[in-house]
């Protein structure tokens, strides 16, 4: 039974009332405080390390990674922060962050179906870092449908 990374498509649920387009260019909030800047740049570092590797459920390396793995690696080789291989092993981290107060850094994390879980980074107030299936390492919006639809719940562990 997999319990990581997965992707079923569902119906459309509108998330909140920005522009932010699918695969556009990363917001940079201009009142970032200086640890969300510090933070910022770390996972610039990591998108553009890894953006484009490409998605393989069980994958580890930059031959192919899955979500919970592309974690594992952004939070110990840019923060340092050892975390465990599924993404239900990673929901049970940290402290449970409402939607509205998501910061960036936080974990989000998506019921993709009835046994898969997704995990992303956040990298501001709506955009996530993460390994997806369709396009590999990318940052996506919580603001489309989809991510919308599955949103599961967010963890703040730094």
């Amino acid at each position: 039974m997999f319990t990581s990374c997965g992707v079923v498509k569902r119906g459309a649920i509108p998330w909140e009332d920005a522009t932010v387009v699918e695969g556009s260019t990363a917001i940079v909030p201009i009142n970032m405080s200086r640890s969300e800047r510090a933070l910022r740049s770390k996972l610039d570092d990591a998108h553009s390390d890894w953006k484009g590797t490409r998605y393989l459920l069980g994958g580890t390396s930059s031959r192919g990674i899955d979500c919970s793995a592309f974690m594992q690696v952004v939070y110990k080789d840019y923060f340092g922060v050892t975390l465990p291989r599924t993404t239900r092993e990673q929901m049970q981290l940290g402290n449970s962050v409402r939607k509205r107060n998501i910061k960036i850094g936080d974990l989000v994390f998506f019921k993709t179906g009835r046994d898969t879980y997704h995990v992303g980074v956040m990298i501001n107030g709506v955009q996530f870092l993460h390994a997806g299936v369709s396009n590999g390492v990318t940052i996506s919006t919580l603001q489309n449908q989809y991510w919308a639809n599955t949103y599961l719940t967010t963890r703040r562990i730094l």
